[in-house]
């Protein structure tokens, strides 16, 4: 029997999740996928296998895993808190999972969605040529108790002890965006103070979008009763007839007549999707000549890039150029107290 991982416990709708399914707008699909796929990569990173193996997305709190079978296992996204039969274990690291042991992931320190990646990724059905969970479109569902996920064959490069520093996106922050096809629609001084608002992350919100709130009066494109539903994508913001934006995440819907007030560039998605509620966002409008340049620069290196990151959890002596910066002795006496008190 192969490798598996039993969910003894779970959180609130944890799904699997890879990088989704492309190329089904015209029929009705949104892409979907991990609501932060950067943590993809870097689970990718951590365990040298490709991009394109599933994980497990945890919103918020995890759960109980128990190994069957030998696992390596990594951690990435929102920080959670996490033992291992008990003992504590490094967020974005890489941990052997023995046939038997139980993880238990808690809720996150910071941010929304965690994942939990396994060497050889999570073989479940694959769908429409993905194994991602399209919750909105009903392809595949929630992860429950009792489930087991079947794990894929293991490319043998993997191996516990490393970590991988990750980009701080769980705090909120500025937020790039590009003009849409409405943008024109708001007034000069609208769009000057939606780039100079601060907006809070609502409690409303979940893998199809958030809502966002803020002080001040509500924001609204001319003629926007009039405006024709079409295409959206993640990444849209969308003002809804109150005049409050919607940011637009993995499974939002495909079509919308909402006024869109700009899109944010990809690289900046996970910045909104692992903000908690609570969390303050800003918005920078940029070219979109500015924005594709970036995307690709990032892209073309981006694997390189967090492999070239990845390091020993615990630094071996004998590869530490530094080593003799360090007191490695401390509490060092002549000898001519030994035995007092005695």
């Amino acid at each position: 029997m192969s490798a598996a991982l039993i969910v003894r416990s779970a959180g609130p709708g944890p799904s699997v999740q890879d990088r989704g399914r492309p190329g089904w707008l015209a029929e009705g699909l949104s892409r979907g996928g991990a609501a932060d796929p950067l943590a993809l990569a870097e689970g990718a990173a951590l365990l040298r296998q490709p991009v394109d193996c599933a994980a497990l997305e945890m919103a918020g709190i995890g759960g109980t895993f128990e190994a069957e079978g030998d696992l390596v296992l990594a951690l990435t996204g929102a920080p959670m808190r996490a033992t291992l039969d008990g003992a504590p274990v490094v967020w974005n690291a890489t941990h052997a999972l023995r046939a038997g042991q139980r993880l238990v992931i808690g809720a996150a320190e910071a941010g929304v969605y965690g994942y939990l990646h396994v060497a050889g990724g999570f073989a479940t059905p694959l769908r429409m040529g993905s194994r991602a969970a399209h919750l909105t479109a009903g392809l595949g569902a929630p992860v429950a108790a009792g489930e087991r996920l079947p794990v894929g064959a293991p490319s043998g490069a993997a191996r516990p002890g490393l970590v991988l520093d990750a980009a701080d996106r769980f705090r909120g922050g500025t937020v790039r965006i590009v003009p849409s096809a409405q943008t024109g629609l708001f007034s000069p001084e609208d769009r000057a103070r939606f780039a100079a608002t601060d907006f809070v992350r609502d409690t409303r919100g979940n893998r199809q979008g958030v809502r966002l709130v803020h002080d001040g009066a509500p924001f609204a494109a001319a003629g926007q009763l009039n405006i024709l539903s079409e295409i959206i994508v993640p990444g849209d913001i969308q003002m809804t007839g109150d005049g409050t934006p919607y940011v637009l995440l993995p499974e939002c819907q495909t079509m919308g007549g909402y006024p869109r007030i700009g899109t944010v560039v990809p690289d900046d998605l996970p910045l909104v999707a692992q903000a908690a509620p609570g969390t303050r966002l800003r918005f920078r409008f940029v070219g979109l000549d500015e924005a594709l340049a970036d995307y690709r620069q990032r892209r073309q290196g981006e694997a390189a890039r967090l492999a070239a990151g990845v390091r020993p959890l615990v630094r071996d002596p004998a590869g530490m150029a530094d080593l003799l910066s360090y007191q490695l002795v401390g509490g060092v006496t002549a000898g001519d107290d030994l035995g007092e008190g005695e």
